[in-house]
Order: structure tokens, then sequence, then C-alpha cells
């Protein structure tokens, strides 16, 4: 590979699940050597579906490129190890609950004394701060409570969750965002700082037309459906054998659609005559395209569309997602080998870089794969690593 963007940076992380690993994982795939922390029993994701010993496609899903050490913190060898590793570290990423870290004493006011440069990234569920900052917080709970829960699924149906973990990606790519930022700080003034972020606010900063609405007093944000709020037509169109998409979303865009369908007089028409308007009426407005639609199978409307480059688009389940040229042209799928898994398939990175590319290549580590590596480089001799092992304070 050529020398990669966060090549030199060193990462300790300490976090779980989805949120923070996935963060650390990005950094790794830039290039930053990535030390994964984890307690005596491992990342509980190891243990999802599919698991052969302590290994998982799941775990291995948001932790390729990383080493990893066990570390028991609940022992004082163990977090004074902890300690000398975050000394010798310029990132930092936890997601326990808020309180937690301090406990051990190994917070950001515990350990920035000793390493001024260090970046302190803390994810948790409600945030460092307010009066709900003790819960524990999961992607399905925060998707509720920052509102998304509300405004997914078909008008007047139950609630529905996003397919994806939209909080838990949200919350890790933000303090992604808010560690590259504090690199730069740090780049020009020598100094570390700490990064708060949670899945609420992630929930919440992602609702960004919902927000509109209400803020503008249109009203409260309900469910759609696969409708946009702000722009018609623009959602799921029922053909002859099932669903497209379309988005004819301003007005070049609609006249033209008009056209093709046959019906270029709903441009006059007061219901549809701007976008507002098809806003207003955009159940009405579905109901007309459908109309026609319902004729012709998807392959038809697909190419028909396509050919007057008004923008639609399948609707794909995952076999057909990973089967797609484009997907594969991007190198969206990547595949490695496993020493337990055996020969495996996993998502390629979506940042392209023409000088630095990510490399996602590297496999997940084993429990505890690199614990004797990782000391050895922090300083500690043979007969100490002995010692930490007979304590328990390491694995």
């Amino acid at each position: 590979m050529p020398s990669q963007a966060l090549d030199g940076l060193r990462v300790l992380d300490v976090t779980q699940v989805m949120a923070g690993p996935y963060c650390a994982m990005v950094l790794a795939d830039l290039g930053a050597t990535v030390i994964k922390v984890e307690p005596p029993a491992g990342d509980s994701t190891r243990q999802m579906p599919g698991f052969v010993g302590a290994d998982s496609p799941s775990f291995n899903a948001v932790n390729r490129g990383k080493r990893s050490i066990v570390l028991n913190l609940k022992t004082s060898q163990g977090r004074d190890v902890f300690t000398q590793l975050a000394r010798m570290s310029d990132i930092l990423i936890e997601n326990y609950r808020p309180g937690v870290m301090a406990a051990l004493g190994l917070d950001y006011a515990a350990l920035s004394p000793s390493n001024p440069r260090l970046i302190y990234a803390s994810i948790s569920g409600y945030g460092q701060t307010g009066p709900q900052r003790g819960k524990g917080g999961f992607d399905l709970i925060a998707q509720g409570v920052s509102g998304i829960m509300s405004i997914t699924g078909e008008p007047g149906g139950a609630p529905v969750k996003a397919g994806v973990p939209v909080t838990d990606l949200g919350a890790g790519l933000f303090a992604l965002v808010g560690i590259l930022a504090a690199l730069e700080h740090r780049h020009r003034t020598g100094v570390g700082q700490q990064i708060d972020t949670a899945l609420v606010d992630a929930g919440v900063a992602l609702s960004v037309w919902e927000a509109t609405e209400y803020f503008s007093g249109i009203g409260v944000p309900t469910a759609l459906g696969s409708a946009h709020r702000m722009n018609a037509p623009y959602q799921a169109i029922r053909c002859a054998d099932g669903y497209i998409t379309l988005g004819a979303a301003n007005e070049r865009l609609f006249r033209r659609l008009s056209e093709v369908l046959g019906h270029s007089e709903w441009t006059d028409d007061p219901a549809f005559a701007d976008n507002a308007s098809r806003v207003r009426n955009r159940e009405a407005l579905a109901a007309r395209i459908e109309s026609i639609t319902v004729t012709q199978p998807r392959a038809h409307w697909l190419s028909l569309l396509e050919s007057h480059e008004i923008p639609c688009g399948p609707i794909n389940d995952y076999a057909q997602v990973f089967a797609d040229p484009q997907v594969r042209a991007r190198e969206m799928v990547v595949e490695t080998d496993h020493p337990t898994l055996g020969h495996i398939r996993t998502l390629g990175s979506p940042i392209k870089m023409s000088a630095t590319p990510p490399d996602v290549s590297r496999r997940a580590p084993q429990l505890g794969e690199h614990t004797d590596e990782v000391l050895t480089e922090a300083g500690f001799t043979d007969a100490e690593i002995t010692t930490l092992r007979h304590s328990r304070a390491v694995r």
C-alpha cells in the first residue's frame, strides 16, 4: 500500500459493539495504528450469530485492521497498563456510560496531564451532560427518543426503526469528524481535547428536514412511507411487478416526467403547479402516476425514465446490491481470509482518495492476539508480562 493519510497515529480503542468500533475502524482503514482494548470475555459483538470460538463475522465487520489486547480494567494492574498505553497514544475512543471511566481513574481529566496532546473521544447514548447522561444507550432507544421512529414507516402504521443503525453509525461518524478536527487543532496548538458525541444527538442532528418542517410552523412531522416531506414526486412508485424509486424533484424534471407519462397537462394543474403544491398534494400525484406505471413492469419504466434522464432506480435486496456492477466497480465488497471464519466477504470503504487510499484488506484481530506485542512496544519486559498474566490483568 502507498503511505496512508493517518500513518503514524496511534489510537486506543476501548469500545464495544457498533458506534465506537466503527469510528476506530475508519481510522484504521486510513492508516492509524489502532489497539483495541477488550475485556477478558471480549467485545460482545464476538458472540453475534455465525461466531466460531471467539470470532464472528459481525465483529470482523467493524474491527478490521486493529490489534487486540485483553485488559481487565477492574484490576489496578490492568488500569496501570491502560494508563501507560494512553500516554503513548494520540487518540483514545471510549463508549462506556458517562462516569465509568472517571470511576476507574481513566477519564480525560485523569489522563491528559501526562499526555496533553491526547484527543479523547467519548461516545454514549445521551452524552456527557444533561439530566439523562447516566442512561445507557442503544440504537433502537435513540431512534425512538430522537424522533426517527415517529417519521419512519407508513402513515398511521406502527412505529418502525430505520433499517440500519443510523444513530449508532451517526454518532461514530460525528466522533470521527470531531477527532479529525481536533487533530488539526492539535497541529496548530500542540494540545488535545475531549470530544463528546451521543446517539440521541446524532439522531436529532440527522433530522434536518423534519426539524425544518417543525421550526417553520408546518406542524409536527409524521411518517410518510417512502415520500419526501420537502419534494414531490420523490418516492417509491408501484409498477406491474413491484416498485421502483422516482425522483422528479424540480420543475424541469416534473415537466419532463409529465410528458413521458403522456400527461403534459399536469404542469398546468394548480394542484401540481409548483413543488409546494405537489408536496401538499403528494398522495393525489402519486395516485395519478401509479395509475399509469401499474400498466407496465419495472424494467419498462426504468428503461424509459433513464432514457429521458429522469432520476429513478430499482429497489434492490442485498443479494442484488452485492452483485451490482456499480457496487463491485466501486470496490464496496472486499474478500479476505480469516484463521477461523475462513474466506469471508466484508464491506469496502466509501472513502476514495487519490494519493492515500484506505486499506480495507486486513482482517479483525482474534481475542488478545496482540497482547504481548503491544505490551512489549509499551516497554514491559517478558517477566512483567508474565506477572500481569498471573494477576489476570491481561490475557
